[in-house]
């Protein structure tokens, strides 16, 4: 195993039967799009701009990404997570002296600003291990700089095939550079100082890489089977906002990609926040595109308009897609007042140095809402009462209520924080005692959130409602089922929902069902599976 620079040991806290359901968060932000460097489509998670600028290089001219990140963070965002996506880009190599060949190695990670380094020494290897190596690999701030970003160590690498320490497989640990072309049939020289003073130096990589072309929707959208783009996600435990930044400055994300996202936006339960058309470039223009707008869905939001902040490279004010700044501004809310309560708490506007691109009247910011269309604020409106924010869904959306941006966000967090924090079932016989300890343990996350506010309705009874019980699940069977529902805005009218537990994993679905049945014996048959 490589050894790292930094070490630690991390350590994770998950729900069982005798705890609580914790809350999942709702604001953490996944990006995707281009940078100036950094890891190629794998999800990296930050907690400030600071580390992105250590990660992924900052602020760059042709990265909308890196602007719309900065605007998160600016405005009171805390938890990120980037993916890197490029076009035609090729990472830097580097080559290590083995006699009259070469060891090559090539970066993980694409484009010009990727700078390694690499030593090999002998300390600690026999006279009889010709074969035998140490290997030091470095990233570094800039060549010829002192700067470690990174650091792995290598011992006892070897040139023999059979060896276990073999440096084809032995740098597969390595999470900055892997073996590239053929093994050399001698051990690498020990790298020496260029100053003579024979202590060890260190190689530098080669002015190869390329930054690539900009990128393109089939960028962003990725590979199912490769893990790329969008499907980097996968392997992501959960994000709540999801942000897909203009291709360049001038070229909007096209609607295919919205339609991967919003997919997959909606399979994770997470809203995808969508950036206006740069045409639309008047409040009468937005209400006329959306006419035509190609892309609709309850897991999504837009705001209108386009938004006006420095920009700290060009040294003036320059127009920006929203996207990055709406999702730190209600992640800013999330700290003041849960997600099922924005109306009722302050209305979340731009913070200072972030303006609207144009002042929307009141009536027309009515109407645009409406529509499915929130208007991006700088002051506090002067309406008594805020409008509710909004979704994209459209018409044809399976419930009236998920056109409310705080009930479709209700929905999402319950939805998940009762799947994960129930994932302990699948350890346990299923059967009568594991049926009444997760009703048990559902029945209190719900009671505690209708003390807090999240439902409508005089008592629970009217508030929400968990079945877990032989109506549907069957003893020792190895599916277990979990049936829960709640009133999102009109008391007794529960959207509900059926979550089946099986060892290779858990299925969602949205259900209706016969709440004047729901006593008898056969609820699974009064269900139908909704959309």
């Amino acid at each position: 195993m490589a050894e790292r620079l930094t070490t630690g040991i991390q350590v994770a806290a998950s729900s069982g039967p005798e705890q609580a359901i914790p809350r999942a968060p709702t604001s953490v932000t996944a990006f995707i799009g281009r940078t100036l460097r950094g890891p190629v489509s794998r999800a990296v998670r930050i907690g400030s701009f600071a580390d992105f600028q250590a990660i992924f290089g900052g602020l760059w001219q042709p990265s909308t990404l890196s602007y719309a990140v900065e605007q998160f963070f600016d405005n009171g965002g805390k938890q990120a997570l980037i993916v890197r996506v490029v076009n035609g880009a090729r990472p830097p190599t580097l080559e290590l002296p083995a006699g009259r060949q070469r060891l090559k190695l090539e970066a993980l990670a694409f484009g010009t600003r990727e700078y390694l380094r690499a030593s090999v020494d002998y300390d600690g290897i026999g006279d009889n291990e010709e074969d035998a190596f140490n290997l030091v690999l470095q990233r570094v701030r800039a060549p010829g700089s002192e700067h470690v970003e990174d650091q792995e160590i290598f011992r006892r690498l070897s040139i023999n095939p059979e060896n276990p320490r073999y440096v084809p497989q032995a740098v597969l640990d390595s999470t900055l550079a892997r073996m590239e072309g053929p093994v050399p049939t001698v051990r690498p020289d020990r790298t020496l100082r260029h100053d003579g003073r024979g202590t060890v130096g260190y190689v530098q990589s080669l002015p190869d890489g390329d930054d690539g072309a900009p990128i393109t929707d089939y960028d962003v959208i990725g590979s199912a089977r490769r893990a790329t783009g969008l499907f980097a996600l996968g392997e992501v435990e959960t994000f709540n906002f999801l942000c897909i930044p203009p291709l360049a400055r001038e070229t909007d994300v096209g609607a295919s990609t919205l339609l991967v996202a919003g997919r997959l936006c909606r399979d994770r339960r997470a809203m995808l926040i969508v950036d206006p058309p740069a045409t639309w470039k008047t409040a009468m223009e937005a209400v006329e595109g959306l006419r035509e707008w190609p892309f609709r869905s309850e897991n999504a939001l837009m705001y209108f308009p386009r938004l006006l902040s420095y920009d700290r490279l060009r040294g003036r004010f320059e127009q920006f897609a929203p996207c990055g700044a709406v999702a730190g501004m209600l992640a800013r809310a999330d700290e003041s007042w849960p997600v099922w309560s924005a109306i009722q708490g302050e209305e979340p506007i731009l913070r200072p140095g972030y303006r609207p691109e144009l002042t929307v009247a009141e009536p027309m910011r009515l109407r645009l809402m409406q529509l499915g269309i929130n208007v991006l604020q700088a002051v506090r409106s002067v309406s008594r009462v805020a409008p509710s924010a909004r979704t994209l869904a459209g018409p044809s959306s399976g419930a009236s209520d998920w056109k409310y941006l705080a009930a479709r966000r209700l929905a999402l967090f319950i939805v998940d924080s009762i799947e994960r924090g129930t994932r302990w079932v699948v350890f346990e016989t299923n059967g009568p005692a594991l049926w009444l300890r997760v009703f048990e343990q559902i029945d209190t996350f719900l009671a505690e959130l209708d003390r807090d506010g999240a439902f409508v309705g005089r008592s629970p009874e009217d508030a929400y409602l968990v079945v877990c019980d032989q109506r549907i699940n069957a003893e020792n069977d190895g599916t277990l089922n979990i049936l829960f529902g709640f009133a999102a805005a009109r008391a007794g009218e529960f959207h509900s929902y059926l979550i089946s537990h099986q060892a290779a994993g858990s299925r969602v679905r949205q259900v209706t069902i016969n709440r004047l049945e729901s006593a008898g014996q056969a609820l699974v048959e009064e269900m139908e599976e909704l959309p």
